[in-house]
């Protein structure tokens, strides 16, 4: 087992790894999903006493991978925020202000939702429904997905594959999962439930195992 696992289509490199994140070796480009930023402060102004940490972790793990792969671009698939403006989101400005020079590409999903006008602030460059490179698409939604010829990067769902054990032992983890013409990454954001899928034959799924990829 490893903490990156190499995943190839259409000719292209892909390193799935631990952290939730995918890296596209011809295109230098690290893509992810569901971040959703922003989620234990939505809850603490509801009087719920998520902590702060949980956002700091996220972000710290993705300034790794970013200082790690030395990307040319990220590409997100969607909810990068998870609602209205709050204080975790002036966090999220100052932690850009430090990378300003690295390009950030949004595929709007549905929990984005602040005006045009702030992510145009923050240099994020916002795709209303999908991003085409090449032969991929990235879009949030795969059921939702516009007409393409190639292959499909989204999120969305959260995916979880579940493996079970002896007796009625079981435990659902996050999972990177590859259908015929599409993926579904999963939720980068560790404050996020999972949705268990059930891959069909020929179907490609790698859990997220403590601090190794594994494929199933």
């Amino acid at each position: 087992m490893s903490a990156h696992i190499l995943h190839r289509l259409l000719d292209n490199q892909f390193l799935l790894n631990i952290d939730r994140t995918i890296f596209w070796e011809e295109e230098r480009s690290l893509i992810l999903s569901d971040l959703h930023l922003g989620k234990s402060g939505h809850f603490r102004k509801s009087g719920i006493g998520i902590p702060q940490n949980i956002f700091k972790e996220d972000m710290q793990r993705l300034l790794a991978a970013i200082q790690f792969y030395k990307p040319q671009q990220l590409i997100i698939v969607g909810d990068l925020f998870h609602s209205h403006f709050n204080k975790e989101h002036d966090l999220f400005l100052r932690w850009r202000k430090d990378l300003a020079q690295l390009p950030i590409q949004l595929v709007k999903g549905n929990h984005d939702i602040l005006k045009k006008e702030w992510y145009a602030d923050a240099g994020i460059n916002v795709h209303d429904e999908s991003l085409v490179i090449g032969k991929f698409m990235f879009t949030h939604d795969i059921d939702t997905c516009p007409e393409h010829k190639g292959y499909c990067f989204s999120g969305h769902i959260h995916p979880g594959i579940r493996l079970r054990g002896l007796g009625r032992q079981s435990l659902q983890l996050p999972c990177f999962y590859f259908a015929k013409t599409y993926a579904v990454l999963p939720a980068f954001g560790k404050f996020t439930g999972t949705f268990p899928i059930r891959p069909l034959t020929g179907e490609s799924v790698y859990a997220l195992v403590d601090d190794a990829v594994l494929k199933m």
